[in-house]
């Protein structure tokens, strides 16, 4: 496979960044998370939505390794989700010495929320695509996200 051209690949680098910084994000996030919605920032939303996700409870360990950062910044995270109430630390039930991570009532109630209102916005954002360019939309982001994934692969086994 050629190496991709040079200025495609910084009109993909720019279009990244303006993803990350978005003129309209607050607006945006407003949106999805409702103007009234808690003030998660966005590493605490991407815990909150792992610490949902339908496991009995994350060990933090695992909980580290799905969200991709390492254990301090986790426990950090679930600290800051404990001050909301939307996560809880106990016990677990195999192994009383380890301590797991799940979410609490709120917490799954505000990603069900969440969602909705994100699942909604996604919608209006990709009407201007044809439905075979949403397919090729999506399966290239996946593909994207493999490649960033196989690249700090690589650069962890090089260091």
């Amino acid at each position: 496979m050629a190496p991709p051209d040079r200025e495609i690949a910084l009109r993909i680098a720019l279009a990244w960044r303006e993803l990350r910084r978005g003129a309209a994000g607050l607006e945006l996030r407003n949106h999805l998370l409702g103007p009234e919605g808690p003030q998660l920032e966005q590493a605490q939303l991407d815990a909150l939505e792992i610490v949902v996700s339908e496991r009995e409870g994350w060990r933090m360990t695992d909980f580290a390794d799905a969200l991709r950062v390492d254990p301090s910044s986790a426990t950090r995270a679930i600290d800051r989700l404990e001050t909301l109430g939307l996560a809880e630390r106990a016990r677990a039930t195999d192994d009383k010495r380890v301590v797991v991570v799940r979410a609490t009532t709120e917490g799954r109630r505000l990603m069900r929320e969440i969602s909705r209102l994100r699942g909604s916005g996604m919608q209006r954002l990709l009407e201007p695509f044809e439905p075979d360019e949403r397919e090729r939309f999506a399966e290239y982001l996946e593909r994207f996200v493999d490649s960033i994934d196989q690249l700090v692969e690589e650069l962890r086994r090089a260091t």
